[in-house]
């Protein structure tokens, strides 16, 4: 199969027909002969999936394709069929999209496929449904899916770590293998059929994690957004994954990531900072991540469910019959649902036991209250869905037993699979949803419990009172957006038999308001409104790639895409040495941390090379080098004592010496320090209260460091002592600002800029205005300097000859032109300068 994008670059007249896009509701099954190639199965240009018309279209990958596949056995070639299933979510976001968005889906099937019939079957779909199968031999899919997806991976997000050998698995290379392979299946099959250049990707769940550093090493501007409907676990859990960097990595190759709630997305957000030293910046209510000149979104958004869906289900008389069946089975009793599916985190064990508790406490409500629990297949296979499954049914039969009887059986277990009707038709006569898993990512259940009861009728078949009550887990996903629910922990087994009360005694007055409540919100965020705000906030995070220049570095799982403005580039070492040469008054800037040092180093002192590297390029007369740092006066003369023509220049500006002859000089601002006796003390507080921090005082300043300190509580002090001392030093002439894991008060007018102003201005007023201007800093503090040469041609401090090369060390947003990778970098430099001396 050939990409759209090729047949764009071609152009071929054979495929210019605007060929008929597949519609979005398809009501009749596909059929496909084994043997025959009929008429269903032909490939013509009219029905042809790939098209070189420009028209917006989404890739929807996921584990599983939104179909239902099977054999018609009344056939004597037992043809494949194909109807859309749907239940799927990946089928209902259509719905959030333009009507004029084309949507493909990537997965797998729900069967296995003979190899001789895979080209075929695979033509089919794409043709008839705009579905791209992934093949994956049955091998693969054990080692991929319930090896590492269901039984490693999906456990530790759950929070179950492997312990011991009956509680979970060890990490497997061999599994983790497959996972690899399987996701770059998955990447071939996008690449088939995407337009880069305008097609959007949304790649959905736990089991496709790595899938996007795959697609974004190919293209490396593809529009690319992921959805966990799982949930992420904290930091504490997460770093005991042994490829926690590589997963990370290829999710921050995305566009835009999204979470159900905002504690998984806080935890992602501390996994980055904690592993990767990223940290994110939340502006106009949206969350990024800069990640090699790229701003990686986050989204916190619940999915919704399809109502339309629901209300046409209700609606069907088998339904009206079933429900009337259900009344007259349950008639007079109250019913307390469970749905969930067989498996270890749904807690179904816990709430038999608590409806147990219940009946035993309680003699009143034998015989009066039921609780069916709807079982559905597990997902996976292995010896801990057979112990939960041995759980339930113990912990059922000893209930039944000790409280049942020929006409009462308290707890009734409907083991799946049963249809969404069906479903639908118990939500309708139940009082009361329990759902109490001790972790989910999202859990639906809630939502559909509730569109169900909006619509149930009562004996008559009127329309009766609109009424609901929720038991809701603390650990869901849906938990935070129903706030008229009856919260629980459900290890808590006497607080669910408090609930479980609570939702059978309440009046029907404060059902009504529970339910309207609910339902209000559940109709406004329903599946469409989840992924049309998905579909928006991924166009914007994109919108910026048609004006970036990228590419890649790296290798394998580690490989990762730069993204940088058109008019930011690598400084070119020739292009610096050939103007260095070509110019007589030179201006040399140099930040200390982090540009000449790095951050990381224990002994931040200057090293030999560093020495000898200012000492050359201080000897050439036509030279002006200046030491532009934070760092205080003392620390910076101990340390360049052996530089005597090398210009310092400390406390960003505060105190200048042009050489190690002359005499320090402060600045001209009539300063007063008063103001350090108010903010030594709150800085003295946050010192107390967040090990690993400390209080450097300078002459002019005072810096609060963090960097020692656990990173997610420093930043939380930090953003806490900002705001502080913002407001106990309102009154006073003093800048507080946050820096590389710093908060700095130092006196207003003072700044890195002020001094490059200051030093251009004596350099032309002694007739040796620079022609030369090299300026290399890393932070925020450097911003200044780079913000004054960019205007000082315009200010007439430089000739407007004058070669200037502002310079960054690092890719990132910045007001310089240039970048350099690291510190090496910048030694290499300047090594190279101070040679070219003898040129």
């Amino acid at each position: 199969m050939l990409s759209r994008s090729c047949f764009n670059l071609l152009n071929l007249d054979d495929y210019s027909t605007d060929w008929t896009r597949i519609p979005r509701v398809i009501s009749v099954p596909g059929i496909i002969s084994d043997f025959d190639n009929d008429s269903n199965g032909a490939v013509s240009p009219q029905n042809g999936a790939v098209s070189s018309v420009s028209s917006e279209r989404r890739i929807i990958v996921a584990n599983q394709l939104p179909l239902k596949a099977y054999r018609d056995s009344s056939s004597d070639v037992k043809k494949w069929c194909f109807d859309w299933d749907k239940e799927a979510l990946v089928l209902q976001l259509r719905d959030g999209f333009p009507a004029d968005v084309e949507v493909i889906h990537v997965g797998c099937l729900n069967v296995d496929v003979d190899p001789t019939e895979q080209d075929d079957v695979a033509q089919f779909l794409l043709e008839k449904f705009k579905c791209v199968p992934t093949f994956l031999p049955p091998d693969l899919i054990s080692r991929y899916y319930h090896g590492f997806c269901k039984h490693f991976l999906w456990p530790i997000f759950h929070y179950m770590l492997p312990l011991a050998p009956n509680h979970g698995e060890l990490f497997d290379k061999d599994t983790w293998q497959a996972y690899v392979s399987a996701n770059k299946v998955f990447a071939d099959r996008v690449m088939e059929v995407i337009n880069p250049d305008e097609d959007y990707v949304w790649v959905h769940d736990y089991h496709l994690m790595i899938l996007p550093t795959f697609l974004r090493k190919r293209f490396h501007r593809i529009k690319l957004g992921f959805f966990l409907h799982s949930p992420f676990p904290s930091s504490e859990i997460y770093r005991t994954l042994q490829v926690r960097e590589e997963i990370l990595r290829a999710l921050l190759n995305c566009d835009l990531i999204g979470f159900h709630t905002f504690d998984y997305a806080r935890h992602f957000l501390s996994c980055c900072s904690r592993m990767l030293g990223l940290d994110y910046q939340s502006k106009r209510g949206y969350i990024g991540l800069d990640y090699y000149g790229r701003t990686v979104g986050i989204k916190i958004l619940p999915v919704g469910i399809h109502m339309g869906r629901i209300e046409a289900v209700m609606s069907l008389p088998d339904t009206i019959e079933k429900v009337r069946q259900l009344k007259n089975e349950y008639g007079g009793k109250i019913v307390l649902l469970g749905v969930d599916d067989l498996d270890m985190f749904k807690g179904i064990g816990l709430k038999f036991m608590a409806f147990d508790l219940l009946l035993a406490e309680n003699p009143v409500y034998r015989g009066k209250v039921v609780l069916v629990q709807i079982i559905n297949s597990p997902r996976s296979r292995g010896k801990d869905i057979q112990e939960v499954e041995d759980e339930i049914n113990k912990v059922a039969s000893e209930t039944n037993r000790k409280y049942g009887s020929k006409e009462y059986q308290p707890i009734v277990c409907v083991k799946g699979p049963i249809s969404f009707q069906e479903k639908v038709a118990y939500f309708s006569i139940s009082e009361c949803a329990v759902v109490t898993p001790v972790r989910d990512g999202m859990n639906l259940v809630p939502y559909k419990y509730t569109v169900s009861r909006q619509g149930c009728l009562d004996e008559t078949g009127n329309a009766a009172p609109k009424k609901s009550v929720i038991i809701v887990s603390e650990f869901i996903g849906c938990s935070p957006s129903l706030s008229g629910a009856i919260r629980v922990n459900p290890w808590n087994i006497s607080s669910v038999v408090d609930a479980m009360i609570l939702g059978i005694t309440m009046k029907d007055s404060e059902k009504e308001l529970r339910h309207e409540k609910h339902y209000k919100y559940i109709a406004s965020h329903d599946v469409s409104y989840w992924s049309r705000s998905f579909d928006q906030d991924l166009e914007r995070a994109c919108a910026e790639h048609c004006r970036k220049r990228f590419w890649g570095i790296g290798f394998g799982l580690n490989s990762r895409v730069i993204a940088l403005g058109p008019n930011f580039r690598k400084l070119s070492m020739q292009n610096v040495v050939s103007a260095y040469n070509c110019t007589n008054s030179r201006l040399i800037l140099l930040d200390y941390d982090g540009t000449m040092t790095p951050q990381d180093r224990v002994d931040k002192s200057p090293g030999p090379q560093v020495i000898s590297v200012l000492n050359s390029l201080c000897s050439d007369p036509k030279n002006i080098v200046f030491i532009v740092s934070g760092r205080g006066k003392d620390s910076l003369s101990k340390w360049f004592s052996r530089c005597e023509k090398l210009g310092l220049s400390a406390e960003h500006g505060y105190f200048t010496r042009w050489s190690e002859n002359s005499e320090w000089e402060s600045c001209d601002l009539a300063v007063d320090l008063g103001w350090k006796k108010i903010a030594i003390p709150v800085m003295e507080h946050y010192t107390e209260a967040t090990d690993g921090s400390c209080i450097e005082e300078k002459e002019s300043a005072l810096v609060w460091h963090h960097q020692e300190a656990d990173p997610d509580f420093g930043l939380w002090q930090a953003k806490e002592l900002l705001d502080h001392l913002e407001s106990v030093l309102a009154n006073d002439p003093v800048l507080v600002k946050s820096g590389q894991q710093i908060v700095e008060v130092k006196p207003q007018g003072v700044s890195k800029g002020v001094v490059v102003k200051n030093l251009m201005e004596k350099m032309k007023n002694k007739g040796k205005a620079a022609d030369f201007v090299l300026c290399i800093g890393d932070d925020r503090s450097d911003e200044d300097m780079f913000e004054a040469i960019a205007s000082s041609v315009s200010n007439k401090w430089l000739p407007e000859n004058a070669e200037v090369f502002a310079c960054t060390v690092g890719q990132k947003p910045s007001m310089a032109k240039y970048y350099v990778d690291d510190t090496s970098q910048v030694i290499k430099l300047l090594q190279v300068l101070s040679k070219s001396v003898a040129v």
